[in-house]
């Protein structure tokens, strides 16, 4: 269920999401990542400046912690990149499994 008020304005939200971006549970990093998503539908720039920063805080990092940061952008990010968001494709190319 989409709250208007965070909808409208999603700046009090973003510190939550912040606390929570890197939490041990998948349930709570998909929630994370589906929270971002929502915010991307109404603010993109917004959606893709943060997940862009989440991006590169961890573009060295080959660990569990920065494999499971950029799956939640890739995540978070995958409707407007199938709507062809040229935003939306570079951060989920930025975030992509590493090999």
């Amino acid at each position: 269920m989409r709250l208007p008020a965070f909808q409208r304005v999603p700046a009090p939200v973003l510190p939550l999401l912040e606390a929570l971006k890197d939490d041990p549970e998948l349930y709570v990093r998909r929630s994370v990542a589906n929270h971002l998503g929502d915010i991307a539908k109404d603010h993109p720039a917004i959606a893709f400046a943060l997940g862009a920063r989440w991006t590169e805080e961890v573009a060295d990092d080959d660990s569990p912690r920065g494999e499971a940061r950029r799956w939640l952008v890739r995540h978070a990010v995958r409707l407007p990149a199938k709507q062809g968001v040229r935003a939306a494709l570079r951060l989920r190319k930025a975030a992509a499994i590493r090999r």
